[in-house]
């Protein structure tokens, strides 16, 4: 290599080190030119050097500074926006129909699939489009639940269409275009976020961050359309004599907007009305997974980072028994609780509706008080424990933080507002004092479960070792490389390594049935609010104190919120138990 070549790569090396960037290869001077950087291990174009020299580390990227502030102005906008329509579809319902919110969905979805095709036909193809690719972002027990609540609203989506079939004859066309347009949108968007969740892509910044962002609002709209008619759905509206005696329900997205001579064409519409209603939790979820994989993909739009290798945790239940078990007993009866509560309670029988409550309340006090002594157990392990706190930018571990603590405020809305309902109407009743130590001890889990997850995910997950390895020297391992190709069986006196099963550490151990039991608690408490149980409005407590619209706001706003706290919960718990 001549003197010159040498030259340039030192003026690389030192603008890359000015930079901040880490390079490799530093080890030994004779391997130089050949492990400088990913940036470097391409030929040297134009572009690669302006990717290199104007970013750093993390995020700066000046010339592109613009872009980050209307991809934020295309997000605030429309989110307001679609905010004002669903609200006028909702509470209108004469000059805005839920027809013209299915239209302004649809404006939304199609250009946010066609960039989404745009980026994987052209973008993602592009010379050094993806140096980077962020380890911690998309991991694969996300993207898996991300594709199983995909395919549940693909299934909810062929129930509406099936379902507005049988009204083509008096109903807009747009009912069924807008499933069919939401069913494309999820297979485009699942497919795109399993293969390129971690992407970090340096070229077209501006227009993938504005791409991103449109994709966040739209899953966003879809969210909010979707938990206000599961909300409606479920809401418990009194009868003529101020008195909630049966579930009324209505059916916002199903009716004829106002025209009740509009009959369904077939028989099955009561069946498809019913099936696609319970899918409508999973497809809740999958506009929040994927919201949250977009978020963390705009972030590392630019981004350039260190090329660690991601620290690999293989699911197994070795050495945790306890936790899972008592897991099971809690989901198992929790399961035939709600069965049991969703039968009884819409009785016209006023003593077997009290019994179905109060059999509810006893249920998840019970499991809320077990959750709480376990969490505050691990909290104290986690005093004992030496293990350094996780270092280093990670959009990911802030994203599921902030998630975590910002949704918890719609479950700690609903407890607080019923604690002052009981406690101002005097704790009448057991009923109403199991309502009470509900309330009061979710307060207490969600602060101790909060601190319990978000000290677990910002902690270095341990490694397993899971063999010992003993060289000789290096004679000998050449040695056992050759017999293990030439499948020669080799003499206890030739082998060089030591299988060692260890068994977990108590703290470790602990801690692992701590949140394999928090896991599977809380997939009850999500399923049972997220499936239709009520109590709040099936208890008339809450509407006697603060008056019905009161009460339905507070419930229809902080319940959903609640829901995703309890599912959002369940997949840290599960990276908290494979780190720990």
């Amino acid at each position: 290599m001549d003197i010159s070549a040498l030259k340039i790569l030192d003026f690389y090396d030192l603008n890359l080190y000015m930079n901040g960037l880490c390079l490799e290869g530093k080890k030994d001077e004779a391997d130089g030119p050949q492990h400088i950087s990913t940036v470097l291990a391409a030929p040297r174009t134009q572009r690669s050097v302006s990717v290199a020299l104007s970013s750093t580390s993390v995020w700066r990227d000046r010339a592109g500074s613009w872009g980050w502030v209307l991809s934020a102005f295309i997000l605030i906008n429309l989110l307001i926006l679609g905010c004002a329509v669903v609200s006028g579809s909702v509470f209108n319902g004469v000059q805005m129909t839920n027809k013209h919110l299915q239209i302004f969905l649809i404006v939304l979805i199609i250009p946010t699939t066609a960039w989404m095709i745009f980026y994987k036909a052209y973008t993602c193809r592009e010379e050094e489009a993806v140096l980077y690719k962020d380890v911690h972002a998309g991991p694969v027990w996300l993207r898996g639940g991300l594709v199983l609540f995909g395919v549940c609203s693909l299934i909810m989506d062929v129930f509406k269409i099936a379902f507005y079939v049988g009204y083509t004859h008096c109903e807009s066309p747009v009912k069924i275009a807008f499933p069919v347009v939401q069913g494309v949108f999820i297979l485009v968007q699942t497919y795109f976020l399993w293969l390129h969740a971690k992407d970090c892509v340096q070229v077209q910044r501006n227009i993938t961050r504005c791409g991103l962002m449109l994709t966040l609002v739209t899953n966003l709209m879809l969210w909010m359309t979707a938990v206000t008619e599961e909300s409606l759905h479920q809401t418990v509206y009194p009868d003529g004599n101020n008195n909630q005696t049966s579930r009324t329900v209505l059916l916002k997205a199903a009716a004829a907007d106002g025209d009740s001579s509009c009959q369904c064409s077939h028989t099955s519409c009561t069946i498809f009305e019913h099936a696609y209603y319970y899918l409508y939790p999973f497809n809740i979820e999958y506009s929040l997974f994927a919201s949250a994989m977009t978020y963390v993909m705009w972030k590392n739009v630019g981004r350039l980072v260190d090329d660690h290798p991601a620290h690999e945790h293989r699911f197994h239940l070795r050495d945790v028994l306890l936790g899972p078990a008592a897991g099971l007993a809690v989901l198992v009866a929790g399961l035939a609780t709600f069965i049991v509560y969703e039968v009884d309670v819409t009785s016209d029988d006023v003593e077997k509706k009290n019994t179905a409550l109060t059999m509810y309340y006893i249920t998840n006090t019970v499991t809320i008080a077990l959750m709480f002594v376990v969490t505050v157990a691990g909290c104290v392990i986690y005093r004992l424990e030496k293990r350094e706190h996780a270092s280093g930018k990670n959009p990911t571990r802030s994203l599921d933080m902030g998630l975590l603590l910002g949704s918890s405020m719609g479950q700690f809305t609903v407890s607080y507002f019923t604690i002052v309902a009981v406690v101002g109407s005097g704790v009448d009743g057991h009923t109403n004092a199991l309502n009470l130590a509900w309330s009061v001890l979710t307060v207490l889990e969600l602060c101790v479960q909060n601190v319990f997850i978000i000290e677990g995910i910002r902690r270095e997950p341990h490694h397993d070792v899971r063999r010992a390895s003993i060289f000789s020297n290096l004679l000998a391992l050449h040695a056992q490389e050759e017999r293990r190709h030439s499948h020669i069986p080799m003499s206890p006196r030739g082998s060089i390594a030591i299988p060692v099963r260890k068994p977990l550490p108590w703290k470790r151990k602990i801690l692992k049935e701590i949140s394999a039991f928090l896991l599977l608690a809380n997939i009850i408490l999500w399923i049972m609010p997220a499936f239709g149980a009520r109590p709040q409005f099936d208890n008339p407590i809450g509407t006697n104190f603060y008056n019905f619209n009161m009460w339905v706001a507070v419930v229809n706003v902080g319940l959903p919120f609640g829901i995703f706290y309890r599912m959002h919960s369940v997949a840290s718990l599960f990276e908290v138990y494979l780190t720990s």
